[in-house]
């Protein structure tokens, strides 16, 4: 539902992995941001409507993205699609954070779109110290991008995660994501992510940010 940027973006961007797509907008005109390649679905209407949901196809759909301008009507889409006609994947997109963190613990995941946002800048300008990434919805766990000292390059994930007290689920490598074992060493470059409980987090960021202690 929506298809604004983000919505013409991410219909295209699933039929290119091969899926098929429906797109509901109120707008005609919004359809045009589709482009002339576009097989799928265009249905004018408003998202929440049922009967706009079932012309769009919405009783044999593998998931549902609520992508609207607007939080209410993306909340709302999204309670529909998940109550009414049981659809198991659903996200809708949150612009007030507040907001979000209440819709998720509903069960229904959110993008708080501005808090992600302003992740990602405070992330480039200011490269050191650990930045969430994702929260659980209690708001008690999160993973957290890790600066990591470069003393560390040479060593093993796991002699990280046992200084750290922490788990290091993955990492990122040459732009390409990585589950480490046993045997997988840190090098120059890798993007580290620990999983962290909100009381450990800043002890976390303590120890990998820093040389490690041969103690």
């Amino acid at each position: 539902m929506g298809c604004g940027r983000v919505g013409s973006s991410l219909a295209r961007g699933l039929e290119k992995r091969g899926h098929s797509v429906a797109v509901i907008d109120i707008n005609q005109d919004a359809f045009r941001r589709l482009g002339p390649d576009f097989q799928g679905k265009t249905v004018k209407g408003v998202g929440f409507d049922r009967n706009v949901l079932v012309r769009a196809g919405i009783e044999k759909a593998g998931g549902f993205a609520a992508v609207s301008s607007g939080d209410n009507s993306n909340i709302l889409a999204a309670r529909v699609v998940r109550e009414t006609f049981e659809v198991d994947n659903v996200v809708a997109r949150i612009y007030d954070q507040g907001r979000a963190e209440v819709y998720e613990r509903l069960g229904i995941p959110s993008v708080a779109t501005v808090r992600w946002a302003a992740d990602q800048i405070l992330r480039r300008l200011f490269p050191s110290g650990a930045l969430p990434q994702w929260r659980d919805p209690s708001g008690n766990v999160s993973l957290v991008e890790v600066h990591v000292d470069s003393e560390w390059v040479g060593r093993k994930i796991t002699g990280m995660e046992q200084a750290a007290g922490c788990r290091i689920p993955f990492l990122v490598r040459f732009g390409v994501g990585t589950v480490p074992d046993n045997h997988t060493v840190f090098q120059d470059g890798d993007l580290v992510y620990a999983a962290v409980t909100n009381d450990s987090m800043a002890a976390v960021d303590e120890i990998l940010s820093n040389p490690p202690q041969e103690h």
